[in-house]
């Protein structure tokens, strides 16, 4: 499969049917879920459905979460990339937005800073995006952490599904 997005410890590609145990396991993880609704996925058939919603996206839009492979160890550690959102959030539309996700054997290595830095540069370069948007829960404070990290700014505080959230612009200077 095509390596799509490199790093010097990750690499990124479509995901694939066969990625089912890696995205049950990231997926029916309470912990990774904490931030994100509170909602994990109870069965394998959800997995399969998540996959299979993912990969609809590469062909409506062009783009998708995308795994995440460790290199040195060939795992599924997560998903990462852009989506392109087409329902209204916090009054804006068609936009494309930066998200990932991790196992959490995977947490506290650096991977979350590292594969957004990767993607912000090749959503600029490579794709050619005036702008990126990111949303965190206000009680997130790691990913609060990456995204700054990557040079984002946040512009204000919205609600998203009843739980309040900041909002994140990084704006292609080039």
């Amino acid at each position: 499969m095509t390596r799509i997005i490199e790093t010097e410890r990750l690499y990124f590609r479509e995901l694939l049917d066969t990625d089912v145990a890696g995205i049950f396991s990231l997926d029916s993880d309470p912990e990774v879920h904490q931030y994100l609704g509170n909602n994990p996925i109870n069965t394998i058939q959800q997995a399969e459905d998540a996959i299979k919603f993912i990969r609809q996206q590469y062909i409506d839009n062009g783009v998708g979460r995308l795994a995440i492979i460790e290199k040195e160890t060939n795992d599924f550690v997560g998903w990462g990339g852009f989506k392109l959102i087409t329902d209204v959030t916090n009054g804006r539309k068609d936009y494309y937005d930066l998200g990932y996700r991790f196992v959490k054997k995977a947490w506290g290595k650096g991977y979350a800073t590292e594969s957004s830095k990767a993607v912000v540069e090749y959503g600029f370069n490579k794709l050619k995006l005036p702008v990126i948007y990111a949303i965190a829960d206000t009680g997130n404070l790691q990913s609060q952490k990456v995204l700054k990290k990557c040079g984002f700014v946040e512009r204000e505080v919205f609600d998203y599904g009843a739980v309040p959230h900041y909002w994140y612009e990084l704006l292609n200077i080039e």
